[in-house]
C-alpha cells in the first residue's frame, strides 16, 4: 500500500515511525516532513493546504491511503476535496470531512454540539461585534477567572484566562476588533474550571470507535508549570489518576454521546477525535475537541500501541472498527520536548543539532528540524521530542530526561520535571 502522510511535526514523525513498521505499507511519503521523517519514508516538498498539488502527487505515485496529521487541511476540507473528485474518491482519507473538523475549527459550534448532546462542559456564551455591548455587560457580572476563546483556529494562542473583569472587557474588544484575525470574529466567554487536565483519543469510523491510550501534556514553558503557555513541553501515558472507573465515566458521558451525536447530526466522521478534558472533583468535563491527534501526546501514545497502525487505519476506512481489538502495551511512556532558546517568544532557527545518536533508552521524534547539507538543524520552536518506554513511569521519565540531556544545539532548553507531579 502506498501511503501519503501530511504534516511536518513531532506527531507526524511518530506516525511515520509506526506506519513504516507495517507490512501493509509498501511506500510511505511524508509531505513536507522534517529531518527525522526521512528515515521512515520519502519526504516530499508539498504544502498540505495546496490540494491540487496533493492531488497531482497522489495520482502520480498511486497513493492508496491519505493520513492527515495537522488540523488545518482538515478544517480547509481536504477530505471533501478527495471524496468529491472522481480521480481521488477511491483513496481513503484518515481525518474527518470539513463538517466534522468544525468541532475543532469553531469553538462556538463545539459548545452548541455539547449542549445539544448533553456532554459535560463549562457554561459559556458567544459574542460577536454585533452584540459586543451585551458581551461587555455579561462580563461585568461574570465570576473570575474569566476564559475568553477565539472561535476559530488561532495557532494555539486564541485562549486567554483573565482575573480581572475590566481586563477581560478590554480583551473582548481587542479580540472582536481583529487581534486574532478572522479566528476572533466570534468569541466564546466561558466559566473557569479548576482541576487536573488529561487528553483522551479515539479513532472512529463514524459508527464504531477504538479508544487509544490516554495522555497528559504539559503546556507551560517553566519548571513546576510556570510561565507562558506553549504548544506542549512534554507528555506522559498512561495517566495515573485516570483509573478504570474514571475512564469508564469518560466513555459513558463523553465519548459515546460524542460519536452518537455526530451520527445523529448526520456528520460523516472518519478519523481521530481528541478530547481535551479536565477532572473536576471526580467528574470529567470537555475543555475542547480537536479533529486530530495532539502533539506532544502522540509521541507518548503511539509507542504504546502494539497493533499495526495501517491495519487500524484500514479498519476505520472500511467502517470495520466494531470488530477491531486494539493491543496496548502496559508500559509507561514519557516524552520530553527540546525547544529553541526564546520559545515560545522569538527564537532562532538554523542551529546545528548534535548528539541524537547518543541517546540510549529513547526514541527521538523530530518536530521542528530540517536537513541542510547532511546536517540536522533547528527549524521551529519545538525541535525534538525524546520519548522513552519503560516498565514504570519513574524509569520512563528518568530515561527520557537523561537522553534529552545527551542532545545539543545552541540555546537548547527542556523541562526536567515533566510527569514528576504524578509520582
Amino acid at each position: 500500500m502506498n501511503i501519503l502522510l501530511l504534516g511536518s511535526g513531532g506527531r507526524e514523525c511518530a506516525f511515520a515511525w509506526k506506519i513504516s513498521q507495517s507490512p501493509l505499507c509498501s511506500n510511505l511519503f511524508i509531505a513536507p516532513g522534517n529531518a527525522g521523517t526521512g528515515a521512515y519514508g520519502k519526504n516530499i516538498n508539498l504544502n498540505p493546504n495546496d490540494f491540487e498539488a496533493v492531488k497531482a502527487f497522489a495520482l502520480k505515485e498511486g497513493i492508496e491511503m491519505l493520513v492527515v496529521g495537522p488540523e488545518e487541511p482538515l478544517v480547509n476540507g481536504i477530505h471533501d476535496f478527495f471524496a468529491n473528485d472522481e480521480a481521488l474518491a477511491h483513496i481513503p482519507v484518515i481525518g474527518p470531512k470539513k463538517e466534522g473538523a468544525i468541532l475543532e475549527g469553531s469553538k462556538d459550534f463545539s459548545k452548541q454540539f455539547m449542549e445539544r448532546h448533553n456532554i459535560p462542559t463549562a457554561k459559556s456564551k458567544s459574542f460577536t461585534n454585533e452584540n459586543l455591548q451585551d458581551g461587555l455587560a455579561y462580563l461585568a457580572n461574570h465570576a473570575t477567572p474569566i476564559v475568553l476563546k477565539a472561535d476559530g483556529l488561532a495557532a494555539g494562542k486564541g485562549v486567554l484566562i483573565l482575573d480581572n473583569v475590566a481586563e477581560a472587557q478590554e480583551e473582548l474588544k481587542l479580540m472582536l476588533g481583529g487581534k486574532f484575525g478572522n479566528a476572533g470574529s466570534t468569541v466564546v466567554v466561558e466559566e473557569f474550571l479548576s482541576g487536573i487536565e488529561l487528553s483522551v483519543f479515539v479513532l472512529t469510523d463514524g459508527e464504531n470507535y477504538v479508544i487509544l491510550p490516554e495522555a497528559k501534556d504539559y503546556k507551560r514553558i517553566g519548571q513546576g508549570d510556570t510561565g507562558l503557555n506553549t504548544g506542549g513541553m512534554g507528555s506522559v501515558s498512561p495517566v495515573p489518576f485516570a483509573n478504570e472507573a474514571f475512564l469508564a465515566e469518560i466513555k459513558e458521558t463523553i465519548i459515546e454521546p460524542t460519536v452518537k451525536g455526530l451520527a445523529k447530526d448526520n456528520i460523516d466522521y472518519t478519523g481521530f477525535i481528541f478530547f481535551g478534558l479536565i477532572k473536576v472533583g471526580e467528574k470529567p468535563y470537555v475543555i475542547e475537541y480537536n479533529c486530530r491527534m495532539g502533539d506532544p501526546e502522540t509521541e507518548s501514545v503511539i509507542p504504546r500501541i502494539e497493533s499495526d497502525l495501517v491495519e487500524l487505519f484500514k479498519a476505520a476506512a472500511e467502517k470495520n472498527l466494531g470488530n477491531y481489538k486494539l493491543k496496548i502495551s502496559p508500559k509507561n511512556a514519557a516524552t520530553v520536548m527540546l525547544v529553541a532558546g526564546g520559545y515560545p517568544g522569538d527564537y532562532d532557527k538554523g542551529k546545528a543539532i548534535s548528539g541524537i545518536e547518543n541517546i540510549r533508552h529513547s526514541y527521538a521524534f523530530h518536530a521542528g528540524t530540517t536537513l541542510e547539507g547532511g546536517v540536522v538543524k533547528t527549524n521551529g520552536g519545538r525541535v525534538l521530542a525524546v520519548t522513552s518506554l519503560q516498565d514504570t513511569q519513574f524509569n520512563a521519565l528518568q530515561c527520557a530526561t537523561a537522553d534529552a540531556g545527551r542532545i545539543y544545539f545552541d540555546g537548547k532548553y527542556f523541562r526536567e520535571d515533566i510527569g514528576f507531579d504524578l509520582i
